[in-house]
Parts: structure tokens; C-alpha cells; sequence
């Protein structure tokens, strides 16, 4: 037991979903009619693709896959990833809980009598059209491929897992807008957050390498 906990003693940081789910459980349930819309010109340019459901569900594959990876990889990289992830993540919130926001796209999507438009009403129904900005599909999504990209664990290998990595990514980024789940607002800002936190966590680690364990 002792060497168990020694190994997997860092699984203790998950308890952050005890402080994300109920806040975010709570934000869909109250902002629900009082809003700010967020939405500029180009986002009508964009056409409806009810395709782009498979890369959009892939993306619940995707991140807890790169989780587990980092997980049983390396302590030291996993708790990296998890400071990167939970504080955009925190930032969300709290920009969703101070700044009530929504988009109104859906409006425009004519559906087709096809299984990716099932799965996309069913998204619909699931998801509300409120907390969007900045897009946390978008944000953990450029999270796991920094923390693959900042793996020494693929160094030698990484060429084709990071360039299938890379290619998903683009997709499920792009999946967010043509599904009309998001504004490219809160796109820009996803990435620009996620900008900003691999300065601050991972940059260092340039300047000051140290050995993963």
C-alpha cells in the first residue's frame, strides 16, 4: 500500500473536480436568460457542418487519454499539465460567474435527416448555449498538445503522434465553430489564455531544466 500511494499518490489533484463540477453545474442553472451575447460578424460567415460532431466528441477522448498518459508517465510533467489545465479551467469560471455570457448561433442551423445531426441535437440538448467564453473545448484541447509537445517522454517518437495530435486538434478546434457551439470570440480567447498559462508554466522550464521522474 505504502509504494502504491508512493506511485499514484499524485491522483489526489483530481480532486479538483469537486470544486470545478458544482461551480460549473451551478453557472448552467443560473445563467440561463440574462446573458451577454457573444458574437461578431464573421461567425455568421461560417457555415453549419453537422460532420464536425466526431472530432467534437473525439475531444472526450482526447484529453482524458493525454491525462492518463501524463499520469502514469511522470509525476512531475503530470502535475505541470494539471497547474496549466485547472487554472484556465478556474479562470473560466470565474469569468463566467462575473461576466453572465451565451451565444445565439443556433438560431441558424438548418438540420440535416442524417446520424451526425442526431448527435448534434442530442449535444444541444445536453450542453446550453450559455458559459462559453473563453471555450474550455478549445482551451483543454491546446493544453494536452502543449503537454504532449512538452513530453521528454515522446522526444524520440514524437513525430507522428504529435503530428496526429496536431491534425485532431485543428479539427476539434474548428468542430466548436461549425457546429455553431461557439463564437470565434471565444475561440481566440481560448487560445490566448492558454498563451498565456504555457509562459507562465512551462516557459520556466526552458530557462531551468531538470530531470523528469
Amino acid at each position: 500500500m505504502k509504494d502504491f500511494v508512493k506511485k499514484y499518490g499524485h491522483a489526489w489533484v483530481f480532486l479538483y473536480a469537486l470544486i470545478y463540477m458544482p461551480w460549473f453545474m451551478w453557472l448552467e442553472k443560473t445563467v440561463t436568460t440574462e446573458y451577454h451575447v457573444v458574437h461578431i460578424a464573421l461567425d455568421d460567415k461560417i457555415p453549419f457542418c453537422e460532420y464536425f460532431i466526431i472530432p467534437y466528441y473525439i475531444w472526450f477522448l482526447f484529453v482524458p487519454a493525454v491525462f492518463a498518459y501524463e499520469f502514469f508517465y511522470s509525476k512531475k510533467e503530470f502535475y505541470r499539465m494539471c497547474i496549466l489545465m485547472f487554472s484556465g479551467m478556474t479562470v473560466f469560471l470565474i469569468v463566467c460567474t462575473l461576466w453572465h455570457n451565451g451565444t445565439d448561433l443556433r438560431s441558424q442551423i438548418r438540420f440535416g435527416d442524417n446520424f451526425c445531426s442526431m448527435l448534434v441535437r442530442r449535444l444541444h440538448k445536453a450542453d446550453t448555449c450559455t458559459n462559453v467564453l473563453p471555450s474550455m473545448h478549445v482551451f483543454n484541447t491546446l493544453g494536452c498538445l502543449i503537454a504532449l509537445f512538452e513530453s521528454k517522454g515522446l522526444k524520440k517518437k514524437r513525430g507522428l503522434i504529435l503530428c496526429l495530435s496536431t491534425l485532431l486538434c485543428v479539427f476539434i478546434l474548428m468542430s466548436t465553430v461549425l457546429l455553431k457551439q461557439h463564437s470565434l470570440v471565444d475561440v481566440i480567447t481560448a487560445v490566448i489564455l492558454a498563451a498565456i498559462l504555457y509562459g507562465i508554466v512551462y516557459l520556466p522550464y526552458h530557462f531551468f531544466p531538470e530531470e523528469t521522474s
